[in-house]
């Protein structure tokens, strides 16, 4: 096929740029920022290399447009005929423009949220929380719905899955580039402050060009620990009282903050990142202890700054607002604690009694946090009453403006974070509990993994103790099997503790992963509400349980489809359990990021669910790239917060209740035989022979392990020998580089076939909604894979069978969702249709540098050195860049 002209290549390039249909601010976004980036490709100082990012650029266009076999030929061919050298700078430039558009994606969906405000989506779902409780109190009453939000609780998990690809330069970058942008529209029609924003905007492009994309090293977990940090300092803090305020604004009308809020704070943060032990060696009992004291340092920081903020601006003379006794009270308390400064704030703040007071508060926090005994507080209990005091001052005299104005809203950052910030939870094996308690049951010398376990809950006693109860009390469990491995928990902690010491207070939590365990969960919970320990804590806590649901190792099991089955059926038996058991249940949602591993919107997952398996309360992980793309912008993430608390409202009315048991019921058939169907299907792939090593052939999996993505080893042996060896997180990661996205999808078009009845199948997607959340979501799945590039990865392998089956069933899979969907694939979701087609000539372009990097290294002799690091260093660059093409990883 002959090289297009010039005049060509850019009628084509233009062609398919409109053909995206974007609104013309985000169209305008792309090209200045894709001419900014092109200009410092040509001012590299790598002669050529825009021209080569053009010509394959143009090429992979082309390819992706016509579909004809020989323009996919010659995209191929240009990017196996760059030299080393020349493909890693090109790998690099793609890698750097989406970075660059994803930039714009999420700067066009903040427009597009500020320009919206608080109205629902179209079509008027319940996607806000004001509209759920509008439509709650329609189906049980004002009072009911009022109820209900004032129980409300959604609960994100932030763990460390190493599935963030970029490096944290990067995305520093990024965010200056943001800011920006942000100044850009700003500018409107004011040249100069446009040619100041785009030179600033160049030279950061340029930076970001010139930075290593690779990290040398891995991630220590504490640089873990830091990383999350950065969401809390610079999003979480601010945004989530600013969520809190937005609906209590919307439900109060205009008597919001002339009197006492109706919104009770509903989010909890938590946090695997320094606690998740399992399968981690280098999460240690001392960086437990450290995560905790960096998080508690960053929120104490926080609110001392807060305090002294909206301290200053309380600026009430005593003759217009008079102090109350309890005031007055606190004042003189303080001051006798405090002499010297008390003395300094009254001098300035001579008639400013509530001011004076404020800015005392900020010095006792400051003192909590650098551990001054005289002056800290003993926790943050202490520090709302001192705060609530202050506001009933207000509102007595008359001030409620000011009580619940900005002090709400510090109030509600302490009711929120405390002194702790995450609840820091921990998590081990079953299989490591039990071989210490062995020991340990045995007498003798303890070994040094026993040790370490018995350090973990005295750091959690400690933490406790100098954070709080809150900081650090859910202890989970990984692969529960028996009501032993559970009790096995209680058992250590008295080990663990010296002759009168207390073992600290522990929230067991089984994590059922497995297929098998998810049928046993039932039974196994049954048997563990009757042990002594577990009674003594159900007591306590007002008879509340949280028990934790694997998406990753499920789907890894017996596939996507019976996974997805397993797990509602798991939920439902589990929540008529509790029902009947009167315990108050709060189901904790292991999901990943990818769809292989539970990801997607979770709105539409939460309004699928079972009866009773919300009740108001969700909890789940958020994992690696999703933390930044949900939490990362104050705007995205508070829509974020408000769509999830808004489906976790609606999800326990009656009429959705109603809508999920009758569909459950009325399509019980159809799901019994795609389960079976399925398995089946799965199986015959994934335990072939030979297939572990044919997957690390055919997919990126070996050389994954040299990305430094996270502290967390990516395989649970030395080698791959059979699927079980192998982390979840890998296994998803790996189908998606290989543009294949197996595990999001795999046996679902034998499954559906299966049932063979598409006017039932169609019904089902109507009336449905686990169903019709499961096609959706493999229609994004299949929609960010390529035949054409899957077809190339499987023939590295030499297995004409497995390749075979993977592409019948992936044509298969395709063809139903587009018959039970009644369009192409993501029809009916026009927006994300049109970012996937957006990316897809370049992600190919991506893809079809790691493939000619893939072969070089399976196509090395024997004898040849272990490891080609310029084709290493090539592969991992492309893995990058495909992961921020996809915006998936793990």
């Amino acid at each position: 096929m002959r090289e297009l002209t010039p005049t060509e290549a850019i009628d084509l390039v233009g062609r398919f740029e409109a053909g995206q249909e974007l609104p013309e601010q985000m169209r305008a976004d792309v090209r200045l920022l894709g001419s900014l980036l092109g200009r410092v490709l040509r001012e590299s100082g790598s002669p050529g290399l825009y021209d080569d990012v053009e010509k394959l650029r143009t090429a992979t266009i082309q390819a992706y447009t016509d579909e004809t076999p020989e323009a996919f030929e010659r995209a191929a061919a240009i990017a196996d005929g760059f030299s080393i050298a020349r493909a890693d700078e090109v790998a690099r430039a793609f890698t750097a423009y989406f970075h660059l558009v994803n930039l714009v994606e999420e700067h066009q969906r903040v427009r597009v949220l500020r320009e919206r405000g608080d109205r629902p989506s179209r079509g008027g779902t319940p996607d806000t929380i004001a509209t759920a409780f509008e439509r709650l109190s329609s189906e049980i009453g004002e009072e009911g719905a009022l109820a209900r939000l004032q129980a409300l609780r959604f609960h994100p998990v932030f763990t460390a899955h190493p599935t963030e690809a970029r490096r944290r330069a990067i995305s520093t970058s990024i965010r200056r580039l943001s800011e920006l942008l942000a100044e850009h529209d700003d500018a409107g029609e004011n040249d100069t402050e446009t040619r100041r924003t785009e030179r600033r905007m160049l030279e950061e492009i340029d930076t970001l060009w010139r930075t290593a994309p690779l990290r040398r090293e891995k991630p220590s977990p504490v640089d873990e620990v830091r990383s999350v940090m950065a969401v809390f300092d610079e999003t979480l803090y601010t945004a989530v009282p600013r969520v809190y305020r937005r609906i209590d604004d919307i439900l109060q009308g205009e008597n919001a903050g002339a009197r006492a809020p109706i919104v009770k704070p509903f989010v909890r943060v938590g946090s695997w990142v320094g606690g998740d032990r399992d399968g981690n060696p280098f999460v240690t009992a001392s960086v437990t202890r450290k995560a905790a004291a960096i998080a508690s340092e960053h929120v104490l920081i926080g609110l001392e700054r807060t305090t002294q903020r909206v301290g200053r601006g309380l600026t009430l003379d005593a003759e217009t607002t008079p102090p109350s006794e309890a005031l007055v009270a606190l004042w003189h308390r303080l001051r006798a604690a405090d002499e010297d400064a008390a003395a300094e704030i009254a001098e300035r703040s001579p008639d400013e009694p509530h001011r004076r007071i404020l800015l005392l508060l900020a010095r006792k926090i400051a003192a909590t946090r650098t551990r001054n005994a005289d002056l800290a507080y003993r926790d943050p209990e202490h520090l709302l009453a001192d705060l609530r005091t202050v506001q009933d001052s207000l509102v007595a005299a008359g001030a409620a403006r000011q009580a619940y104005g900005s002090l709400q809203r510090l109030v509600w950052q302490v009711e929120t974070y405390g002194f702790h910030l995450t609840e820091l939870e921990v998590r081990q094996h079953s299989a490591v509990h039990a071989k210490v308690l062995a020991e340990l049951r045995a007498g003798g010398e303890r070994s040094e993994q026993t040790e370490e376990v018995l350090e973990v809950f005295r750091s959690i006693a400690y933490v406790q103790e100098r954070f709080g109860p809150r900081a650090a009390g859910r202890y989970i469990v990984s692969f529960t099997q028996s009501a032993d491995d559970l009790a096995a928990v209680h058992e250590l902690a008295s080990y663990a503790m010296g002759p009168g010491e207390q073992p600290p207070v522990l929230d067991v939590i089984p994590l059922f992963e497995t297929f098998a365990d998810l049928q046993a969960a039932p039974g196994i919970l049954a048997e563990i509400v009757s042990h002594p320990a577990f009674v003594r804590r159900l007591d306590a806590t007002g008879r509340r349980l949280e028990v934790m649901l694997g998406y990753s190792d499920s789907s890894k099991d017996v596939g996507p489809v019976a996974a997805n089955l397993a797990l509602y059926e798991a939920q439902a038996l589990i929540s008529t359990w509790a029902e009947a058991e009167g315990i108050e249940l709060t189901l904790f949602h292991g999901r990943g990021g990818a769809l292989g591993r539970g990801g997607g919107p979770a709105n539409s997952a939460i309004l699928a669910q079972p009866p009773h398996s919300v009740d108001g309360r969700f909890k789940l992980t958020e994992q690696g790239e999703v933390i930044f793309a949900r939490y990362g912008d104050p705007d995205i993430a508070m829509r974020h917060i408000d769509q999830v608390a808004a489906a976790v409202l609606t999800a326990s009315s009656p009429s959705i209740e109603r809508r999920n048991r009758g569909a459950a019921e009325a399509f019980a058939d159809v799901a019994a035989t795609m389960d079976v169907a399925s398995r089946d299907r799965f199986f015959a792939l994934v335990k072939a022979p030979g297939f572990a090593p044919w997957f690390a052939t055919v997919t990126p999996m070996e050389e994954l392990g040299h990305l430094a993505l996270g502290s967390r080893p990516a395989r649970r042996g030395l080698s791959v020998e059979s699927l079980e060896d192998l982390r979840a997180i890998p296994w998803v990661f790996s189908w998606t580089q290989a543009r294949i996205n197996l595990a999001g999808w795999f046996g679902l078009g034998t499954a559906l076939d299966a049932v063979g009845d598409e006017q039932r199948l169609r019904e089902a997607y109507e009336q449905w909604p686990l169903f019709r959340t499961m096609i959706d979501n493999v229609a994004m799945s299949l929609a960010k894979a390529d035949e054409r590039i899957a077809r190339r990865y499987l023939a590295l392998g030499d297995r004409d069978d497995l390749a075979g089956l993977v592409m019948d069933e992936m044509l298969l899979t395709r063809s139903w969702v587009e018959r039970i969907t009644g369009g192409g694939l993501l029809g009916n979701k026009p927006v994300l249709q049109r970012a996937v087609k957006m990316r897809s000539p370049y992600v190919d372009a991506l893809s079809l540098l790691q493939l000619r990097a893939l072969r070089a290294l399976r196509d090395a002799p024997a004898d040849a050195p272990k490891t080609d690091p310029e084709h290493q260093r090539l592969l991992l660059l492309s893995v990058s860049g495909v992961a921020a093409g996809l915006q998936n990883t793990g």
